[in-house]
């Protein structure tokens, strides 16, 4: 224990550079001190006001303003409690115990000129025991764990266990059970019934000769053939690709050419079909 408060560093909670210190009369009732009944314009010390703490224990401690030198002490070990009360008719004062290095204790009155100082005083008190709660309160869930039997999960000696997978073997050996089809995955739709490509039609032979057949364009005058044919000599390229030469294409042409009578002579400026 006393290699572990060694360890403990001293944490400053609140700093108040003003304070009046009071003497004040015993306690009359258990009403309650009251401020009105000090010396409030004569104050028997003033000086510094440090609130610190060590561990779980905090200290209020009044100290020279120039110099730092410690007047009085006050270990605090809760609040509220009787190491510090609060006066009954104002909130800018408070009643604190203070004891001496050989256990010697006496109660004396402080009071701070500003309210807010009063409010800081007495909120660092408060946050620094509500800290000192919670601390315990961990500290005694951690020490319920500890003293609980541990569940053991682990398995026994010969202990097995069984495992069902899908899919697998239920039996050393045995197949793997088909998957159900529609179970998941893809799935094709089969045909349709008596569903065929129907085959494209063959074209009969009148049909082809009728196709290949064809007409000549009538004879036109000599003079408008003339000019048109001239027309066609200067603007019309002479094509370069030759014909296919096959012999059924153009059988039917020349037999419906040859059975038209020859027109009359042209002149040699034509450009013969």
């Amino acid at each position: 224990m006393a290699a572990a408060a060694e360890l403990e560093y001293e944490s400053v909670l609140c700093v108040k550079p003003d304070v009046n210190v009071y003497r004040i009369p015993p306690r009359s009732s258990n009403r309650g001190y009251r401020a009105s009944d000090w010396k409030l314009d004569h104050p028997d010390w003033t000086g510094r006001l440090r609130v610190t703490s060590k561990g779980k224990t905090a200290y209020i401690k009044l100290e020279d303003k120039v110099s730092g030198e410690l007047f009085a002490q006050a270990p605090i070990d809760q609040y509220p409690g009787i190491a510090v009360e609060t006066v009954t008719d104002s909130s800018r004062y408070f009643v604190i115990r203070i004891q001496n290095g050989t256990g010697r204790s006496a109660f004396i009155g402080i009071g701070f000129v500003d309210r807010g100082d009063a409010f800081d005083f007495n909120v660092s008190l408060q946050d620094h025991f509500k800290w000192v709660k919670q601390e315990t309160e961990i500290s005694k869930e951690s020490q319920e764990a500890d003293t609980r039997p541990k569940l053991d999960l682990g398995f026994k000696e010969g202990q097995t266990i069984k495992l069902n997978i899908g899919n697998m073997a239920t039996k050393k050996g045995g197949a793997a059970k088909p998957r159900a089809p529609g179970s998941g995955g893809l799935s094709l739709l089969p045909p349709p019934p008596g569903g065929k490509i129907a085959a494209p039609p063959v074209p009969s032979p009148s049909s082809s000769a009728a196709a290949n057949h064809v007409t000549p364009a009538p004879a036109q005058n000599s003079s408008s053939s003339s000019r048109a044919d001239i027309l066609l000599d200067l603007g019309t390229p002479v094509p370069t690709s030759k014909a296919p030469a096959t012999a059924d294409l153009w059988g039917d042409f020349s037999t419906a050419s040859s059975a038209v009578p020859n027109p009359a002579p042209q002149q040699s400026n034509w450009v013969q079909f």
